[in-house]
């Protein structure tokens, strides 16, 4: 990529990278594949369509990769590999083609200028996406586990020396719809093996999951706001240049939120209206346990109606089926049954 002035790089940042749930998970399996130390990563090739302002990630393959732990700039990389996979996957869909590569990081590298730089011989411009797959501690406790950057060669507006360096730009998970039902079969078989024992109340399993993701949701928002946070400090001290562009996003998010404390009549119109959505969805979990309960005591009734019928003897089953045939009921007849017992009874009584 040419040398860019600071403004065609923030440019640059506006640029989306769209990323779907097969290439997550064939990261995150050719990770799981390969034994990796506190400081290896993996490497691969990203297929895809750059659209200008969008890049769509659809396909990925893992590529063999090395690098020395102690020198990060010596390392590895089979790049007639990458030339022999892509002849083949062109064959399958000959709309995708290397768009850029992905590593799991989980941060910059020194070396990551360098393999941008040898990719550029199937791109002209490189995505380079990284990929966090810490189970936890990462990224994806918070937020989506994807960073995305351009190398750039950015000239600067005060005439000093252009400098290499990768500008960040914006990712988001999307997804078509069989993409959408393979991964909900995908969840459900993870959580159905990761949970506890099924119980009967499974209709409430749905609100703890929505519960759950809002609380992963407002963690990951505490996150960001710390960030920002941290951002604005950093450079009121002068220690991070100012990015207008930054700034004037962090405007429009300040614009957009409510103003609660001045106006008193649309502060209480809006605590009005999430107490009354919180009533609903308190309302409809008690419904939900209500009937939950309610399946479970008619399932149990079943299960002892059932019992009781395989304990009884053949002989009882058909002096049951006679009776309904002979149109009598069942209670009658046992009453009969049980009367005629107690005759029995008494007449060796008074015999004694």
């Amino acid at each position: 990529m040419p040398g860019l002035t600071t403004a065609q790089v923030t440019e640059l940042s506006a640029v989306n990278v769209v990323i779907h749930p097969l290439v997550l998970l064939s990261v995150v399996d050719h990770a799981a594949r390969v034994p990796l130390s506190k400081n290896k990563r993996v490497l691969g090739v990203l297929l895809g369509q750059d659209n200008g302002g969008i890049i769509n990630v659809a396909n990925s393959f893992a590529i063999p990769f090395e690098e020395d732990e102690k020198d990060p700039r010596t390392f590895f990389l089979d790049l007639d590999y990458v030339e022999e996979m892509w002849r083949m996957f062109r064959k399958v869909n000959a709309k995708e083609r290397p768009i850029g590569f992905y590593h799991t990081g989980p941060r910059l590298r020194s070396s990551d200028l360098e393999i941008s730089e040898l990719f550029k011989r199937f791109c002209p411009r490189p995505v380079m996406v990284i990929v966090d797959t810490r189970a936890t501690g990462g990224r994806g406790d918070t937020g989506i586990p994807t960073d995305a950057y351009f190398a750039v060669e950015e000239i600067k507006d005060d005439g000093t020396a252009t400098q290499r360096t990768f500008t960040h730009v914006p990712t988001s998970i999307e997804a078509e719809e069989a993409e959408e039902i393979g991964v909900e079969h995908l969840l459900r078989d993870i959580s159905s093996s990761s949970s506890a024992p099924s119980s009967s109340l499974l209709t409430t399993q749905s609100l703890s999951t929505k519960v759950t993701s809002q609380l992963q949701s407002l963690r990951g928002l505490h996150s960001r706001l710390i960030e920002i946070k941290d951002y604005l400090l950093a450079v009121r001290k002068g220690k991070l240049p100012i990015n207008h562009q930054v700034i004037y996003q962090l405007q429009e998010i300040v614009g957009l939120l409510p103003q609660l404390g001045g106006d008193v009549e649309l502060g209480k119109a809006f605590r009005v209206g999430v107490n009354d959505s919180t009533l609903v969805v308190y309302l409809s979990a008690m419904i939900r346990t209500v009937l939950a309960l309610h399946d479970l005591i008619e399932n149990r009734i079943e299960n002892a109606q059932q019992e009781l019928e395989d304990s009884k003897s053949p002989q009882d089953k058909a002096n049951e089926a006679a009776a309904e045939a002979a149109g009598v009921k069942v209670e009658d007849v046992a009453r009969a049954k049980k009367e005629a017992e107690e005759d029995k009874e008494k007449e060796k009584e008074k015999k004694k």
